[in-house]
């Protein structure tokens, strides 16, 4: 079992985390690339980041 390393909430689930595109919500990225982050769903904690390839 994997748990958020800020608030110990356990992430079992595909719903127990939130993944963020920061390429399409913020148009700060004009590449084509997307960026993710991923957070725990119950504090937002950043756990972990990627990037994709083309659109």
């Amino acid at each position: 079992m994997v748990h958020c390393p800020e608030c110990d909430a356990t992430l079992a689930e595909q719903s127990d985390v939130e993944f963020v595109d920061l390429g399409a919500e913020t148009g700060f990225f004009k590449a084509s690339k997307r960026f993710y982050i991923v957070g725990c769903g119950e504090c937002g904690a950043a756990i972990g980041s990627g990037v994709a390839g083309a659109r």
